[in-house]
């Protein structure tokens, strides 16, 4: 395509083959290839002893929703995180993230989300889910516009990024990103600090995926990001519709029930990281 375009993906496997075929034609494993497996609808991807996994979107987009439902690590999943993201290129990238910490037997999963803005992150969140993600799965979603970055699970609001150009703080809306995921081993910090390290024995650790949807304004690498972002934004895209621009009144009493009964760490009331305040914190509603 030589311009950005408003499309809709949506993948919906039904077959072995169909979801290999389906799943090459808009993802492609940017790590480890033998690492994946595929059972009808499902994606399956995995860490063992050599190598963790991972795999991108062959497009970009600028502004729009991207939907995964994922099952998470059964078990002792101790040490390991499973990602799934948004992110731009480069020194100066934005980057959107969801990150699930395993954790012992028993203990609940952590979801961190963070947001890197020309470069700069250091902006986690950090709560316990208020269902068990490794049983069934659960959709996690980015809706990204030119108002606000939301992140929701299970369509519940769970985190605002706010658009404050007005206060003079940058917003990420120049660039287009890939949408990624990948499963690691980061037992030096992901799990109670890095106290508690990943039991070998019982790998391979699997995360599964089904139910991919990417509805939003697809890029072209021939275009440049100031190219994309001219036209993503006067596409007259569905995501720059007014009701779009906050929150709703049932999705915002949705995040201060969220924000209340299981947000356990906002790098905002950080204050042995951040004596200053950072300035976002003092602006955003939520």
């Amino acid at each position: 395509m030589a311009l950005c375009s408003s499309v809709i993906v949506f993948l919906m496997f039904s077959s072995l083959c169909l979801a290999t075929a389906q799943f090459d034609g808009v993802f492609q494993p940017y790590w480890a290839p033998d690492h994946f497996s595929f059972e009808g609808d499902t994606v399956n991807m995995k860490l063992d002893n050599f190598s963790g996994a991972g795999f991108s979107s062959k497009s970009k987009y600028m502004f729009g929703r991207v939907n995964m439902q994922i099952k998470l690590v059964e078990g002792d999943s101790a040490g390991t995180v499973t990602a799934f993201y948004m992110s731009s290129e480069g020194p100066k990238h934005h980057e959107f993230d969801f990150e699930f910490l395993g954790n012992t037997t028993g203990e609940p999963y952590v979801v961190q989300t963070n947001v890197y803005v020309n470069g700069v992150g250091n902006r986690e969140q950090r709560l316990n889910l208020w269902f068990d993600p490794t049983k069934d799965f659960h959709s996690y979603s980015i809706l990204w516009n030119q108002r606000q970055v939301v992140f929701l699970v299970d369509d519940t609001p769970i985190r605002v990024h706010t658009n404050l150009e007005h206060k003079g703080i940058p917003y990420p809306k120049d660039q287009a990103m890939g949408v990624y995921s990948s499963i690691w081993n980061a037992d030096d910090w992901a799990t109670q600090g890095g106290r508690v390290k990943t039991d070998w024995s019982h790998a391979p650790f699997v995360a599964s995926y089904r139910g991919f949807e990417i509805n939003g304004c697809e890029c072209s690498v021939a275009n440049s990001d100031a190219d994309n972002a001219k036209r993503c934004a006067n596409v007259g895209g569905w995501w720059d519709h007014p009701m779009l621009s906050e929150l709703n009144v049932h999705q915002s009493h949705q995040l201060i029930w969220v924000r209340a009964n299981h947000m356990i760490y906002d790098y905002c009331s950080d204050t042995d990281r951040f004596p200053s305040v950072p300035m976002e914190c003092e602006h955003h509603r939520h």
